[in-house]
């Protein structure tokens, strides 16, 4: 079989391949997107770092491909659903940036205190300015943490080392697990009125884009300093470079922003108090090279003897039974995505109930595709089918699998059952025919919708003219509706709807929707 490692690897990855029997590999970087489709038809594996965008146009061209390899965690800029929709594997190495990026958000921090990049270019000036670059101590001081997850825990082990105070605010860990990193949870509300300096590592997700903003700098410590490696849209710069100017944060150090690289006119570039690099979280001898190796290991086991690690778009199980489960994996991942979109406060339990045929199987697969899809929507963590469970249990989460005898009104069902500290939501999904998926039931609604795409969830009184009103705001901004699916529990009461859109809606327009007469809820949520 051959393999095309097209971006730059550690020499160790690809010694690896070429001393697998059976394994034939070339190296060829820097190739466009019309050459990488062109060559790609030869190839059994692919192995890319970031350079390498893993389209859906050469995915289609990829006539023999078998498995995509990320060397690194994030896999943005390999098309997921053209890569699961022809069967190609594809793998990442989550864990292999995580003290790599921990370890330069801490640096971040010292260089804050201690102004040392500032320090620094005054030197080269020839200026010699002590009173100006006086700094802080870290010992003894507050450190706020959004996010302990995999890098936001290791952030933490360091502060405590250093003698520091750390405060966390992460919904879904446990206050077990909390105790035993040694942080103490509190509310985000908290956190932003104690910290001496906060450190970001949560997910950018449609809850927490720009949830760092001029309402959460407001709430702030005056003289608060600011970090974030995470991902760039979670802080709100221009509010950022404001509460700067207003002396609310004496300093920030960014290496993620919105637009990468930045704009010439990002306010953020032109001001003295913020550190800035260039993405370089993960940027190390050591975890580049651990990754590539990482990426080379798992792919050579693949393609010889048919194991699956790491992958985050197929749990490891044989491939016999891949072809029977695969619908049934992608339905619990869809409808486990979807509850994770619209659950409020941390989950508590999650129940994997299993009606119909599908009991005859070995169910075990979906319920980790069911956790995956979940999790993957509300942690600062890549979660895939081989992480899953043991996330679950790390964040205190109770998972029961349940196989019900109860009638159903399909062939198979999937009923997952969330608990939080806030609700407990139920979402239904089954098979239409052998592969179609749909969700059937939420809470107490029953319905018919297609869990794909651009989704808009509502749930309203039953009232004339609600569909109405909405669709004209929709169409009013230019916004195409692909389906539309209707339930209620009894005339004049309360009914949920469910819009497959063509685009994502932006938050104003979410706002006018729940200003719209009747409306009780409005999620936005993506397949």
């Amino acid at each position: 079989m051959k393999i095309l490692i097209s971006d730059s690897m550690s020499g160790k990855a690809v010694e690896i391949l070429k001393n697998t029997p059976g394994l034939d590999v070339d190296v060829i970087t820097g190739l466009k997107p019309d050459e990488l489709k062109a060559k790609i038809k030869e190839y059994h594996g692919l192995v890319v770092r970031s350079a390498t965008k893993v389209t859906a146009e050469i995915i289609e061209a990829a006539e023999n491909l078998k498995v995509v390899g990320r060397a690194g965690t994030g896999v943005d800029n390999v098309d997921m659903a053209a890569a699961t929709k022809k069967g190609v594997v594809v793998m990442n190495t989550p864990g292999g940036n995580t003290v790599t990026t921990a370890e330069h958000a801490v640096s971040m921090m010292m260089a804050l205190a201690r102004k040392i990049p500032q320090a620094t270019a005054s030197m080269r000036r020839g200026e010699w300015e002590k009173r100006k670059f006086e700094g802080t101590e870290v010992t003894g001081k507050t450190l706020g943490i959004l996010g302990v997850g995999n890098i936001g825990s290791v952030v933490a082990s360091r502060a405590l080392g250093l003698r520091m105070n750390v405060l966390a605010y992460d919904p879904f860990i446990s206050a077990e697990a909390a105790d035993r990193l040694g942080v103490t949870l509190v509310s985000m509300d908290d956190l932003f009125k104690k910290s001496d300096f906060i450190s970001i590592h949560v997910p950018l997700t449609a809850e927490t884009k720009g949830i760092v903003n001029a309402e959460a700098f407001r709430k702030m410590k005056k003289g608060v300093k600011i970090i974030n490696c995470a991902r760039g849209g979670i802080v709100n710069e221009a509010d950022l470079a404001g509460a700067i100017k207003a002396k609310i944060v004496s300093g920030a150090a960014c290496d993620v922003f919105e637009k990468e690289p930045p704009p010439a006119d990002n306010p953020l570039l032109q001001l003295e108090e913020v550190i800035l690099t260039p993405h370089l979280g993960a940027s190390t001898f050591e975890a580049q090279e651990n990754v590539a190796i990482a990426i080379a290991e798992q792919i050579a086991d693949y393609l010889t003897n048919g194991t699956i690690r790491n992958a985050v778009n197929v749990p490891s199980i044989p491939s016999e039974l891949l072809a029977a489960l695969g619908p049934y994996i992608s339905l619990g991942e869809k409808i486990g995505s979807f509850q994770g979109q619209i659950l409020k406060g941390g989950i508590e339990e999650i129940t994997v109930e299993y009606s119909g045929d599908v009991v005859n199987y070995d169910v075990a697969p979906i319920t980790i595709a069911c956790i995956k899809g979940l999790l993957d929507q509300v942690l600062d963590l890549y979660v895939n089918f081989v992480n899953a469970p043991f996330v679950a249990r790390e964040r205190g989460i109770k998972v029961v699998e349940m196989k019900s005898s109860r009638p159903t009104d399909f062939a198979s069902s999937i009923t997952i059952k969330v608990k939080t500290k806030e609700e407990e939501n139920v979402v239904e999904g089954a098979l239409f025919g052998k592969r179609e998926p749909r969700i059937v039931r939420i809470n107490k609604f029953f319905l018919d919708a297609v869990p794909e795409g651009n989704l808009l969830l509502l749930h309203n009184e039953d009232k004339p003219g609600v569909i109405g009103n909405v669709g004209t705001l929709l169409a009013a901004n230019n916004v195409n509706i692909a389906r539309l699916h209707l339930g209620r529990t009894s005339v004049g009461k309360e009914a949920v709807s469910v819009w497959n859109i063509d685009t994502p809606l932006s938050k104003g327009l979410i706002e006018k929707i729940l200003k719209l007469p009747h409306m009780i809820s409005a999620n936005v949520i993506e397949l």
